[in-house]
């Protein structure tokens, strides 16, 4: 799929690798819009790339309405979703770590989020000639790291939703599902997890994510991830434990 004089929304595109993957999309001759929950952050990474913006939570079904609504009156040609917005604690499992409260909010925005507003926004999408819904997921969606344990499980999660989705819309649709898996990328959200040493810049992930959609690559691989993939479907356990070395 070629992205060039498209509309998209990017969900989380205030910072990270939302605010990448929208500044090359207008670079690349897109409209886009970029929402999240604050307006200064939001206004201010709007001014920075040329985007448009609206403020909104997707974790609140209020909210997401409101949203779909001003979409479908101001931008009825909305052809690409890209599901960004994400949450994710650094913890371990045991007694004591709260991850039941933990893994509600993770499993908020990174998971019922994105159901909520791809089912919303099916009608819009489903008008358009060619239309696509990213979701971003993580290399976590096919192995679990221990330190993010139920951060993991909502990417699983979104992952299966990816697949079950891509099945489903083939038959009668002409939108196209990507999930985006990335490594380690630098952001705001990753400092507890070593990503200002680590981690890619979300500059990089955007070029991958960019590339992969017009390569039509439903399944996209940014950093490690693409070999840490391969590894899981060689050996999944010797991968697992590679990939949780020193962690527990």
């Amino acid at each position: 799929m070629k992205i060039t004089k498209k509309t998209v929304l990017v969900t989380g595109g205030g910072s990270g690798i939302g605010y990448a993957i929208a500044q090359l999309l207008i670079q690349k001759g897109n409209k886009v819009i970029i929402s999240g929950r604050n307006p200064a952050k939001l206004e201010k990474a709007a001014k920075e790339i040329g985007a448009d913006y609206i403020v909104s939570d997707v974790t609140d079904a209020d909210s997401v309405a409101s949203l779909v609504k001003n979409l479908e009156t101001d931008y009825s040609d909305l052809s690409v979703l890209i599901n960004n917005a994400g949450v994710g604690f650094v913890y371990k499992l045991g007694e004591g770590a709260n991850a039941v409260e933990k893994a509600r909010q993770e499993f908020d925005t990174n998971y019922f989020a994105p159901v909520r507003l791809i089912e919303l926004l099916l009608p819009l999408l489903k008008k358009q000639a060619e239309a696509a819904i990213v979701n971003i997921t993580s290399n976590v969606a096919f192995h679990p790291l221990v330190v993010l344990p139920t951060y993991s499980d909502a990417k699983t999660a979104l992952h299966s939703h990816s697949v079950a989705l891509r099945l489903t819309l083939s038959s009668d649709t002409n939108i196209k599902i990507f999930e985006v898996m990335p490594s380690l990328i630098n952001t705001d959200a990753t400092k507890d997890m070593g990503g200002e040493q680590h981690g890619l810049p979300p500059e990089v992930a955007a070029q991958d994510i960019y590339k992969g959609i017009n390569e039509d690559r439903n399944e996209i691989f940014v950093g490690e991830a693409s070999q840490q993939y391969a590894d899981y479907f060689a050996d999944p356990k010797a991968a697992i434990a590679k990939f949780n070395q020193g962690l527990y």
